[in-house]
């Protein structure tokens, strides 16, 4: 797994031993950033669930000002700052303003931490079983209401549907989800990536 364009071109990207992370190959990347084009250069982005970080390092690889990276578990926390060290010291040879912070933090406890950030785009690449229960579904969707990027990426296995309707009780205001694109196979459980918008009503 590699960064595939950019200041940091061809850097590879460590991932913990073993099925803790699903980090997104190099083909879906491709595909998410070319669909973006240039509105990556001069973002600011959040990663979350980040994992190896590669969606926000191939962000910064690519021209983005700053990266936000957060993810909870300790093993992947380690390939995440490895990977970040790794990519941010390829891409200070071409630009040396920007930034890269990485957060160990539970996802869902992101947005009071980042309440002060504006983001551009966010990627959330979280584990499918989560995206299939309509508990853990509705908490991710609502922390994306939360953050309110100007575009959402989100990583989910090709049924996923984003849900209907609009949330409310808990967020005093109703968003509703408009799809832009959708990326990748149809094939029932292979990776699909959903890039749209998050409007508040």
């Amino acid at each position: 797994m590699r960064i595939t364009s950019g200041m940091a071109r061809g850097i590879s990207l460590l991932a913990p031993k073993g099925g803790l992370t699903r980090p997104a190959t190099d083909a879906a990347r491709q595909a998410v950033f070319s669909s973006l084009g240039d509105g990556i250069a001069g973002a600011r982005v959040l990663d979350l669930f980040a994992g190896t970080g590669a969606y926000g390092l191939e962000a910064l690889s690519r021209g983005a000002i700053s990266a936000t990276f957060v993810e909870s578990n300790a093993a992947a926390f380690e390939a995440l700052k490895k990977n970040i060290s790794a990519v941010s010291a390829s891409i200070s040879a071409f630009n040396k303003g920007f930034a890269a912070n990485a957060i160990k933090l539970d996802c869902f406890k992101a947005p009071p931490v980042l309440k002060d950030n504006n983001f551009d785009f966010v990627f959330a690449d979280p584990p499918y079983d989560m995206l299939r229960r309509e508990s853990t579904l509705f908490k991710i969707m609502e922390m994306l209401c939360r953050i309110l990027p100007s575009i959402a990426v989100l990583e989910a296995p090709a049924e996923f549907s984003l849900p209907e309707g609009h949330f409310s009780e808990t967020l005093g205001g109703k968003f509703a989800f408009k799809i832009l694109k959708r990326l990748g196979k149809n094939t029932r459980g292979k990776p699909a990536q959903l890039i749209f918008k998050i409007e508040k009503k």
